[in-house]
């Protein structure tokens, strides 16, 4: 039997994503049939699922889910929480058991408010505040892990086929205005239960197929910046550059692109002269975080999913729009699995962002 690490298949992961623009909830069930098209392209070492807007009762709390490995990280864990955070609300995630989804570790779910005098001393902003409490238990606490911290949002994550993880977690029973999901084939880095992605940080999440030749690289850099990359794969650091370019330095999604998936220099001084000096002031201010290999990125936020690949499109993305949802994923197979009839289908070129947005973000939770 062939063992990871001893076959390696070029185009292995899948990704996709859907978003209703007007805003109208869909079920996890969608995500589930999309990704089990792909299933080849997974080898059972993960699998996951990103949904916005499952949690409208508890909407202006932030939403942790932690792994405990056993009990003594638990109650280390939960300690730490009640001195920051009030827990609004918390309980066991329910799931179903599945024969292929085994060692699964303890998975809680907490609603918390960060505690106004804890945030007051810290002399932080709140997103500031509960981003670095989110490191410091998974730098610092050993067999914790949060893996998902937004607002009206939720990551679940596990090892084993992603259509599995998503009957595992009980998605049909979830609404949401947005998913986006990830079917893993790890050809460097483990299979385990905080590995498989979704990767998130406060609102974001990162599904991502490749690889990222530039990681030692792009590590280096952004743990300068106070960042710990605890998790042992390559794209949890992609999490963090979108975290540190958009939320810490202000850029818009647009910039942050630039920056991570760059255009050649031979392509930046064809351009007009405005785009010109942009692309090439975003290179020279972040080189460390330029991201090389191939790879194709769809990042979830509030309100939003972004699609990215690689300069030279060396993994695959199709997108597609039917009325006010689009859809994202590996091949095109998957989107039609969910809807058969669609107004128009295309392929981003290499380096290209697509940005599909709710048509009204207003009073969304950050």
């Amino acid at each position: 039997m062939l063992k990871e690490g001893q076959f390696r298949n070029p185009s292995g992961c899948a990704v996709a994503g859907v978003i209703d623009r007007s805003g109208g909830k869909m079920s996890g069930q969608g995500m589930i049939d999309a990704i089990a098209v792909m299933h080849d392209r997974s080898n059972g070492l993960g699998g996951g699922f990103a949904g916005y807007g499952i949690y409208p009762h508890y909407s202006e709390f932030y939403a942790f889910h932690l792994f405990y490995d056993g009990k003594s990280a638990q109650t280390e864990a939960e300690t730490f929480i009640t001195r920051h955070f009030e827990i609004v609300y918390s309980s066991e995630i329910q799931t179903r058991k599945i024969p292929t989804v085994t060692d699964e570790p303890l998975i809680f779910r907490y609603f918390l408010a960060p505690l106004p005098q804890k945030l007051s001393r810290s002399h932080l902003d709140e997103r500031e505040y509960v981003a670095r409490c989110v490191n410091r238990i998974n730098a610092r606490i050993d067999g914790a892990y949060v893996f998902s911290s937004g607002k009206n949002m939720g990551i679940f994550k596990g090892v084993g086929y992603p259509e599995d993880i998503g009957r595992f977690y009980r998605l049909e029973e979830y609404e949401g205005y947005a998913w986006t999901c990830h079917g893993r084939y790890p050809t460097n880095t483990p299979g385990w239960w905080g590995g498989a992605h979704p990767f998130g940080l406060l609102d974001f999440s990162v599904v991502h197929n490749g690889e990222i030749s530039s990681y030692d690289a792009n590590r280096r850099y952004i743990e300068m910046f106070g960042y710990k990359c605890t998790l042992h794969t390559d794209t949890e650091v992609i999490t963090y550059i979108i975290d540190y370019l958009v939320r810490r330095r202000g850029l818009t999604l647009e910039e942050a692109a630039h920056v991570i998936a760059a255009s050649f220099w031979s392509t930046i001084s064809g351009k007009e002269p405005a785009a010109r000096e942009q692309e090439t002031l975003l290179r020279r201010m972040f080189p460390s975080l330029l991201v090389t290999g191939p790879f194709s990125v769809i990042l979830g936020y509030t309100g939003g999913l972004m699609v990215i690949g690689d300069r030279l499109k060396l993994r695959s993305a199709v997108c597609a729009q039917k009325g006010d949802v689009a859809y994202i994923a590996s091949e095109e197979s998957a989107i039609r699995r969910i809807e058969p009839d669609l107004d128009r289908v295309w392929s981003p070129a290499g380096g290209e962002l697509v940005i599909f947005e709710l048509y009204d973000r207003g009073g969304l939770a950050q």
